[in-house]
């Protein structure tokens, strides 16, 4: 083995084991309900001996009348000894599915804890396909597996235990046969393991790309049926799904091989079992009662041996969802560079300075040597081509991107140097693509920290809005769903109903990125019209499009290609001729 396959080795079972401790270290914080679980399961794996012992003497005395008493006595063992096993089980089962749970949910919460504080960047990485099966697929299967694997490691080596211990005292020569085979099988299984935990990879990565085939199905049905897009869809579902049958029949063909083999092996060791018997009958040192006993134990223990030799792909499965589960947990957060915060409202004064900003995977910078200065309560609009760094440079105040070189500032304040919580409160956005959540006006006026607004804060925020006769008129008032991403309201009554929200956490400093651009007129007049009401004595950056939107803003800076090319109202930038004046005339042309 080469220097190099010997570190992967070694750092594939350094991996191993860090997951097996993380599992078991949740599990383990349940430790007195697995306790009584694992002393249950040891409860219904002693009975299981007992009823192999019993044949003994039941041939022996039983059957040639030396003991008639048996005749009442076996059956009444027999039934308390099942019914014990099924009361061991029954409770063994129900504290291991409530460890089970109790840990799924401490790391469901951790998942959703860490996806809440992720960085901006990784939410642009487009995996929300993996993301949702983290939570719904990985997540289950980390819980389950690690619960079922105490279950069959316990519950039937204590059972294959018991039964060699049967087996030892019945007959040792008989016994030896049996432990000469069993690590044979024992052997062969292990030979699947890494095929398996290689299938299960690629199986968890395939789940991935099933579920964002079918999210995108649902939400781009509408694209799907007005371009005729279902040959494509079609396609692209049936190669993740084939995919993924392939990937599961590879599994079940290495799981399902084991069990022949085992079964081959099994039948060597029960021939060779019985000829020894035999020769040992024939020279009177077995009894036909010690025979059967030997044989009762002897057929109870291949089960359990089989279901410990099956648990490895269980194993690799809990490893596989477990990898991928931490490693969204061991996402870094959001970089905490400060602890400083405001006393009290910030007045509203932003800077920019020298600001410069570079994607990793870019070649050139989106930003160079930005320099610009908002006084409070301005209005100061950035326009320009797309791609030109506007809205770049805007998710800096927020520090949803961070300057590679510069430094933003609000009150003379190095942003870098204040709490993110203690940053944000001062900041409030109106952007093109309103998020909305699945509950009532009211919810969402009065949404997040500020939740318990009042019915008059809201009612007052939503009259500023232009929206509250809408409402009013709502059946269900403020208590009206919106429906998943809002769908039963208009574009412009989804913008009136964000305005509002801002309107309700009062920002000194107001975002508003692209907020009427995708608007028709009437709904755009309505829209300004709330953005007005929202903009009075607020340091307000205005990203836009559409010129004639920010004619009134106090200052227009002009970028192209991550620069500042100009800056200055609205009449002086026309009056100068230059990069403004020919946006401004060509959308005049063009509308």
């Amino acid at each position: 083995m080469t220097s190099n396959a010997r570190s992967a080795s070694a750092s594939s079972q350094s991996l191993k084991t860090n997951l097996w401790k993380r599992i078991y270290s949740r599990v383990g914080t349940y430790w007195k309900g697995l306790a009584v679980a694992v002393l249950c399961m040891a409860g219904a794996a002693a009975t299981q001996p007992t009823l192999a012992v019993a044949m003994k003497p039941l041939l022996d005395e039983g059957f040639s009348g030396a003991k008639p008493e048996y005749v009442w006595q076996v059956p009444i063992v027999i039934i308390g000894l099942i019914f014990l096993r099924g009361l061991c089980n029954f409770f063994s089962d129900y504290l291991l599915a409530w460890v089970a749970n109790n840990v799924l949910l401490g790391v469901r919460r951790d998942m959703f804890e860490k996806l809440l504080t992720m960085p901006d960047s990784e939410f642009k990485k487009g995996d929300t396909g993996r993301l949702l099966n983290r939570f719904t697929v990985d997540a289950g299967n980390v819980t389950s597996y690690a619960t079922e694997v105490i279950t069959v490691i316990v519950r039937e080596s204590l059972i294959v235990l018991a039964m060699i211990g049967v087996l030892l005292y019945m007959s040792w020569e008989l016994t030896l046969i049996i432990l000469v085979t069993m690590p044979i099988s024992v052997l062969i299984s292990r030979s699947f393991i890494a095929r398996m935990r290689r299938i299960n990879q690629d199986t968890v990565n395939m789940n991935a790309e099933l579920t964002r085939a079918v999210s995108e199905g649902i939400d781009g049905q509408r694209v799907v049926k007005l371009f005729d897009g279902y040959a494509f869809e079609r396609n692209r579902f049936s190669y993740v799904s084939g995919r993924l049958r392939r990937f599961d029949m590879r599994a079940a063909t290495s799981d399902a091989a084991m069990t022949p083999i085992t079964q081959v092996i099994t039948a060597i060791a029960v021939a060779a079992v019985i000829a020894v018997a035999l020769n040992q009958a024939n020279t009177g040192t077995l009894t036909v009662g010690s025979f059967a006993a030997f044989m009762a134990a002897l057929a109870q223990i291949f089960d359990p041996i089989k279901r410990l030799t099956k648990v490895a792909g269980k194993m690799q499965k809990m490893l596989v969802a477990a990898e991928s589960v931490f490693t969204l947990v061991d996402q870094p957060s959001e970089p905490e560079t400060g602890t400083g915060r405001f006393e009290g409202r910030a007045l509203g004064r932003v800077e920019f300075r020298h600001v410069s900003h570079r994607f990793a995977d870019a070649q050139t910078d989106t930003l160079s040597d930005v320099t610009i200065s908002v006084e409070p309560g301005q209005t100061v609009a950035l326009v320009g081509r797309s791609g030109s760094g506007k809205t770049t440079l805007v998710n800096m105040l927020p520090r949803f991107v961070s300057p590679s070189s510069g430094e933003v500032l609000i009150d003379g304040r190095n942003i870098a140097s204040l709490d993110l919580r203690a940053l944000r409160e001062q900041l409030s956005l109106v952007s093109q693509d309103v998020v909305l959540f699945d509950d009532t006006i009211a919810v969402n006026v009065g949404y997040g920290a500020l939740h318990d607004a009042s019915e008059d804060e809201i009612m007052n925020a939503l009259a500023a809005a232009n929206l509250l006769d809408f409402v009013k008129a709502l059946p269900l008032g403020l208590q009206t769903p919106v429906g998943e991403n809002a769908t039963r309201l208009s574009g412009g009554q989804r913008q009136r109903l964000a305005i509002a929200r801002a309107l309700i956490k009062n920002a000194p400093i107001l975002i508003l990125d692209e907020a009427t651009s995708a608007l028709d007129n009437e709904s755009e007049r309505q829209v300004q019209a709330s953005l007005e009401t929202l903009m009075k004595g607020r340091t307000t950056l205005v990203i836009a499009h559409r010129l004639s939107t920010v004619q009134n803003a106090d200052k227009i800076v002009v970028m192209d290609h991550g620069k500042v090319v100009e800056q200055g109202s609205h009449s002086e930038l026309i009056a100068r001729g230059g990069a403004y004046s020919a946006l401004y005339q060509m959308q005049f042309r063009e509308d």
